[in-house]
């Protein structure tokens, strides 16, 4: 029987756009060049193919570097909620506690997270928060 699954890995990604910077920091090839011809429009990633402009350059935990189409990483990938430092550490301890999201809510609703502001931002986020129990999140940075 099919089964249906998703990814729960993160990636880091960035989108190419073209610049002789992004070029040179993942060391695109020109096809011209690997032809011994001329330049060419032409750009690849070494082990990954050719590699068009709005196209996403996706690097692994080994540091390894792959090209995602624009339309695949849209329907594939969801940037990461941006939360909160206190959000975070509140996040960081009740997993060290073994709580379990539905703990942290019934928390939050019924008052007793202690941490100021805490509470009210979970509720008021409960979807982003969901979100970054379970997948992971960026800390805000500081204004």
């Amino acid at each position: 029987m099919i089964k249906v699954y998703r990814t729960t890995a993160t990636i880091k990604a960035e989108q190419f756009d073209g610049s002789d910077e992004m070029v040179d920091k993942y060391e695109l090839i020109d096809a011209g060049t690997m032809l011994g011809t001329h330049h060419s429009p032409e750009l690849y990633l070494t082990g990954s193919g050719k590699l068009n402009v709005g196209d996403w350059i996706a690097t692994g935990v080994n540091g390894e570097h792959w090209s995602i189409a624009d339309d695949v990483f849209k329907k594939t990938y969801a940037e990461l909620p941006v939360i909160p430092k206190n959000v975070a550490c509140l996040i960081k301890k009740n997993k060290e506690w073994d709580y379990d999201l539905g703990m942290v809510f019934d928390d939050a609703y019924s008052g007793h997270i202690w941490e100021i502001g805490v509470g009210e931002w979970i509720i008021a986020h409960a979807d982003i928060f969901s979100r970054a129990w379970l997948d992971g999140y960026v800390v805000e940075e500081d204004k």
